[in-house]
């Protein structure tokens, strides 16, 4: 089996805070990763973190999202998958880089996810309904409801993921940084509270191993 990553966000603002009010939690924004340090993350989301307004489809820069939002809060969640479909989900992504400045956020949906009614219009997305309907025509994922009504918090009550890592994105950044040359990757206790982040302790660690494919071989 191979892997791919989900990465939920909590950065602070007015624009964030009115939808964490809406959806009732803390992460407001998700993200598509082909790994777990987040070298490869993709979403649809802001193309200046420090620029609220102009949205769209982009590779995340961990760093500059670290620069603008110091006090960020990430939580990695890993999703098994076939060699076929994350090999599926790449090309998607290839695609939509390539055809980046064509997608945008899908600012008209926002009203229809508060009335429960389905919306879409070409090429605009949330940041969880691209991913939404991204892994649902990768065979992953089978949500009980149009794409374009996903939000954060359904991801994160997904039964079938596993949570990896939580804490800050400067933990991340810079433990990424001083392993890099190990590949060693941060492994959560799962037995932790949702919210735990680094109050319960230091991380695990799995090391000296390689990466491929989606996962990690010793």
């Amino acid at each position: 089996m191979a892997q791919i990553y989900i990465a939920f966000v909590d950065t602070p603002g007015l624009f964030a805070g009115v939808i964490r009010k809406v959806i009732r939690q803390k992460y407001i924004h998700v993200a598509l990763s082909l790994d777990p340090f987040l070298e490869e993350t993709y979403s649809i989301g802001r193309r200046h973190p420090s620029v609220p307004l102009i949205a769209g489809f982009e590779k995340e820069d961990k760093r500059r999202i670290l620069r603008a939002f110091p006090d960020a809060e990430y939580m990695i969640c890993s999703v098994e998958c076939t060699p076929e479909q994350r090999m599926f989900i790449e090309e998607r992504l290839k695609d939509a880089m390539e055809n980046r400045f064509h997608y945008h956020y899908a600012v008209l949906g926002l009203p229809f996810i508060l009335w429960n009614r389905p919306f879409y219009q070409k090429n605009h997305y949330t940041c969880s309904s691209f991913l939404a309907k991204l892994l649902e025509e990768a065979g992953i994922c089978r949500w009980e409801k149009h794409f374009s009504l996903v939000t954060p918090k359904d991801f994160y009550e997904y039964p079938g993921k596993q949570k990896i890592f939580e804490g800050s994105l400067w933990e991340l950044t810079e433990s990424d940084t001083a392993e890099q040359g190990l590949k060693r990757a941060p492994v959560f206790h799962f037995a932790r509270p949702a919210f735990a982040g680094t109050a319960y302790g230091s991380r695990a660690y799995i090391s000296r191993g390689t990466y491929r494919g989606g996962h990690y071989e010793r």
